[in-house]
């Protein structure tokens, strides 16, 4: 795996690893949603919901769109299938594993 590839995937899972994170991604889901729309859904405060947007923007899971005085965010699949695919190759072809 190479050097940027690496650390994008260490960055992906690192935000993958807060339960909040994964039902922020969870959420948007179903659409783009404000910053505000966002943290009102959780029981942290605004700053700190704010710092986990910012963590799955550093990671590239979610992409944000400056509209007026709002922030709109919004899933960014391209980053999680490069995972998914990524993690699934550890589990190599199944022919491989049977000729073991």
């Amino acid at each position: 795996m190479k050097g940027a590839t690496a650390l994008g995937i260490q960055k992906t899972i690192k935000a993958l690893s807060d339960p909040i994170r994964r039902e922020i991604l969870e959420l948007l889901k179903g659409g783009r949603l404000s910053a505000g729309d966002i943290a009102e859904k959780f029981s942290v405060s605004a700053p700190a919901v704010s710092k986990h947007l910012s963590i799955l923007r550093e990671a590239d899971l979610i992409r944000d769109t400056r509209e007026g005085k709002y922030i709109f965010y919004e899933l960014n699949t391209s980053v999680l299938e490069e995972v998914m695919l990524w993690m699934s190759s550890l589990r190599g072809d199944k022919n491989d594993q049977e000729k073991s």
